[in-house]
């Protein structure tokens, strides 16, 4: 155990600046035996830390390696396990008991020992040592301080003691006088003892010499130790004072900690009390507003503002943990929440009797505006609720009931407000577009043949129902020619169709203005209610964010609006925008069905009324949809515009019906036919109304349909005519388009113009070529025998041998049509052709040039015929070319 001791202090505690002081050779009770040691060690440096060390051998080798150390400070209790029976096991409870067994019992009380003496030298806390027998403590009780710990190192050194210096040397001296060579070790031995004896007895001697002087140490000795006593009993008392002190030294320190801690809280304490009295306290006069403000005055107003957003404060104030178990604090916020509830409940009230008073005052006025076509202003009302906006607001933040409650009041009000405002207006309106009284007395400028219109118009009145019918216009035009311009027209009112006379030019300015009056006055209505609700109920008109959660839906007096509750208030699931839109349509649920009767009323009055609400509708859509496309004003604009198109439609497929409907009389002839008047009419009236609107298009595809038509329906009538020849009819009406499309300049119809023009000059040839044959008839069908007898075959001039074409033939027919009987067939000629064609176009002259010209052509033609085929003859007509001339120009002129 000693060589262990020694390898262990070599190699493992010199290194650490340790010294080893007890070992103990230990295996863990209970388990497969593993041995160990378990040393007890001091550092050599101070102050002295004393430690219990785990040693174990290695498992790759011989060497020892330290494994674990604990502090003998941390030693609660050594259980020696038995006191009167000797047994190796003992426990050392640390942070958890260790149990253990040693190799042997002496090896465990030296063990044991040897840490009492350790704990009594440097520790003094108390270490329980218990099932240790008192004799072992007892014997391990120092004599000495000295000797405290000093048992084991004495034990070392009896068994062990290395050579000094010193001792070295002599030894190397002796050795020299030997010479290295011991042959005889015994003899070497006996002569080192007989020297040692010598020097013993010489040391004996010295002493024995020394004696009095020793005994003189001894003395000095016996009172320097009587004096470490007195100055032990000293140190001793002075310790107990020191002691005492520290206790009280402890007790101030916590006393001063108490203080501190104390200090702290009160100042903890107060900050939140501060905090509580600075954001939970309402001042007086904030409390007076709240429960007795005048909210009549505006200086009044404004106080109960200033409350309602300090009370807002305070109960909207972040409390910290813990602030709502206090029964203050508690107390507080039921205060604010009656203060809360008495004010809603208090506002509430009196803007419902704001509501009421401004209404009152608002149908006061409302007879100053029934004769006039303008609706009354709410700018007056709107500016004295709009100091209750930022009321409002708070409301909207604290008690969402009432606010919606407000909401719905205020649409039902108003919605009937605005409904008798609206209705009344439209009265005037239709009144102004009609010509009546509201007694049903007609002007004495309108036409008698109106009473019709004028007694569906009444009903209108009633809103008894929508009108649905439409008296197009085309049914009431016609241009006759002038010889039947009175039968014709008798007979297509035999149809039930009225004079264009009835309905004139500034009957249809009249429309368009009152038309646009009425657009114009309720667009800045919408947008004006619309402004106030956005800044009184304070909506957003932008998008608004939606965070929902859970989601209900409510009926709003048939508005559905769609809710959600995220942190107990109702917020609209779609955005603020949408209940503004809302709100709009049930305050004017009455402007579409208006607005849609009084289009129906104009379509009635007039079908070409539907192209000025076309445009003027147009505009003020794209007007509303600039400024805000998802508004209540661009959507109800947008579907009445709808209905607009929608009897433009009709008027375009009634005149297109009306063409396939035309009957020509078999007596008469036609002349520019009804429907070819009636587009140009049209199309005059719709180039003067469509200049630079935004729905030219729907213009433009109305042209294409009608144009289309018309060109149909006069190819038919040509066909069925009997009276009037087919080209003639043809050449009129489409030289009629023509004309039309070249003064009126559509840039759509370009290819039908110049459809126009080629159709016009092909029936105007052929109508020349067919009425030229008749007056030179027989001299006509001689030169056609002549031309038949040159394309057999027949050189051209063998044909004066043929017997049926000889010179004879030819002078015989040639002295049938003198000058005279030309210019007498001419004369004819003109006088069929004036019957044929009509005033209105003035195509006569454009006619006859043409017959001129072909008859020129073909005189000359004949004379070619003559010159070739009867070369030499002499034979010549009897009429010339510049005689022609003069008899077409008298004829003309004589007519």
């Amino acid at each position: 155990m000693t060589a262990i001791k020694h390898a262990l202090q070599r190699d493992i505690f010199t290194p650490n600046d340790e010294r080893l002081l007890s070992i103990v050779n230990v295996c863990k009770a209970g388990k497969k035996k593993r041995n160990c040691f378990l040393c007890a060690t001091v550092t050599t440096e101070r102050p002295v830390q004393v430690n219990v060390v785990k040693v174990k051998k290695s498992d790759k080798g011989d060497f020892y390696k330290r494994q674990t150390a604990w502090a003998l400070r941390d030693l609660a209790v050594v259980d020696a396990k038995d006191a009167v029976k000797e047994s190796p096991e003992f426990d050392l409870h640390f942070d958890k008991v260790y149990k253990w067994v040693a190799s042997s019992t002496v090896e465990k009380n030296t063990f044991i020992s040897c840490i009492w003496k350790l704990n009594q030298r440097y520790l003094r806390k108390k270490i329980d040592f218990i099932n240790v027998s008192s004799q072992l403590l007892e014997e391990s009780v120092p004599s000495g301080e000295n000797q405290s710990v000093a048992g084991g190192d004495e034990e070392a050194v009896d068994e062990y003691q290395e050579l000094n210096a010193r001792e070295e040397q002599d030894i190397e001296i002796m050795m020299e006088g030997c010479e290295y060579a011991i042959a005889n070790a015994e003899a070497f031995a006996e002569k080192l003892s007989r020297e040692l004896q010598v020097l013993d007895g010489a040391n004996i001697q010295s002493i024995m010499a020394s004696e009095k002087q020793v005994n003189i140490l001894m003395k000095l000795l016996d009172e320097a130790l009587k004096e470490v006593d007195q100055i032990e009993l000293k140190l001793s008392s002075y310790e107990e004072m020191l002691q005492s002190v520290k206790e009280q030294m402890d007790q101030i320190s916590e006393s001063n900690h108490l203080i501190h801690l104390s200090n702290t809280n009160n100042v903890k304490l107060l900050s939140e009390i501060e905090f509580l009295v600075n954001h939970m306290d309402l001042a007086k006069g904030h409390i007076k507003a709240l429960q007795e403000g005048d909210l009549t005055s505006s200086r009044g107003i404004e106080a109960c503002t200033n409350a309602a957003d300090a009370l807002l404060q305070c109960m909207n104030v972040a409390l910290r943990p813990g602030h709502d178990m206090l029964h203050a604090v508690k107390q507080q916020q039921q205060r604010f929440s009656d203060l809360r509830e008495q004010f809603a409940r208090r506002l509430a009230s009196h803007l419902n009797s704001v509501f009421v008073q401004q209404g009152h005052d608002q149908s006061s006025t409302l007879a100053q505006h029934s004769a006039e076509l303008t609706l009354p202003n709410h700018h007056p009302f709107h500016r004295d609720l709009l100091r209750y906006a930022k009321l409002m607001e708070w409301l909207k933040n604290t008690d969402y009931g009432k606010y919606e409650g407000l909401t719905k009041n205020y649409m039902d009000y108003l919605s009937r407000l605005y409904e008798r405002e609206i209705k009344d207006f439209f009265e005037v309106a239709k009144i102004k577009m009609t010509g009546t009284t509201r007694e049903g007395k007609k002007f004495a400028t309108l036409p008698r043949k109106e009473s019709a219109v004028k007694q569906e118009t009444e009903s209108l009145h009633g809103s008894s129902g929508k009108l649905t019918g439409s008296t197009s216009s085309l049914n009431k035009l016609s241009v006759q020619s002038s010889g039947n311009r009175r039968s014709q027209s008798s007979s297509l009112l035999d149809m039930g169709n009225m004079s264009a006379s009835d309905l004139d030019v500034a009957d249809r300015t009249k429309f368009d203005k009152i038309f646009e009056q009425v657009l114009s006055e309720l667009e800045p209505l919408c947008l004006a209610e619309q402004d106030f609700i956005s800044k009184f109920f304070k909506l957003q008109q932008h998008q608004g964010t939606s965070g929902t959660t859970t989601n209900e839906v409510e009926e709003m007096d048939g508005v559905a609006l769609s809710r959600s509750y995220t942190s107990g208030v109702p917020q609209t699931v779609s955005s603020e925008k949408d209940m503004i839109r809302q709100m709009m349509t049930k305050i004017f649920r009455c402007i579409e069905p208006e607005l849609n009767n009084l289009i129906a009323l104009g379509d009635k009055i007039d079908s070409f009324n539907s192209l000025y609400m076309l445009v003027k509708m147009s505009h003020h859509v794209w007007t509303a949809q600039n400024v805000d496309p998802a508004s209540f004003l661009s959507t109800t604009l947008g579907n009445v515009l709808v209905t607009v198109k929608r009897n433009f439609d009709k008027c375009i497929s009634n005149q297109m019906k009306q063409m396939d409907e035309v009957k020509i009389s078999k007596k008469s002839k036609v002349g520019i036919l009804p429907f070819v008047a009636e587009f140009e009419e049209f199309a005059a009236l719709a180039e003067s109304i469509f200049k630079n609107a935004e729905r030219r298009g729907d213009l433009d595809k109305a042209y294409i349909k009608l144009i289309r038509a018309v060109f149909d329906s006069v190819e038919k009538v040509a066909n069925e005519s009997q009276k009037t020849p087919r080209d003639v009819v043809m050449m009129e009406n489409f030289h009629h388009i023509f004309a039309t499309l070249s003064r009126l300049k559509i840039s759509c119809l370009e290819a039908e113009k110049k459809e126009a023009k080629q159709k016009y000059t092909d029936h105007l040839q052929s109508y020349v070529i067919y009425s030229l044959g008749q007056p030179l008839e027989k001299l006509n069908h001689f030169f056609e025998g002549v031309e038949a007898r040159v394309a057999q075959g027949i050189r051209e001039e063998e044909v004066s041998y043929q017997l049926a074409f000889n010179k004879q033939e030819l002078r015989k027919v040639i002295k049938e049509y003198p000058g005279k009987e030309v210019k007498k067939g001419l004369d004819n000629l003109y006088k069929k052709v004036d019957k044929h064609l009509c005033e209105e176009e003035n195509l006569l002259q454009v006619v006859w040039h043409s017959m001129q010209d072909e008859f020129i052509r073909q005189y000359k033609h004949f004379e070619g015929l003559i010159a070739r085929c009867y070369p030499g003859s002499g034979i010549t007509m009897e009429f010339t070319i510049q005689d022609i001339l003069d008899y077409c120009s008298s004829i003309a002129q004589s007519h």
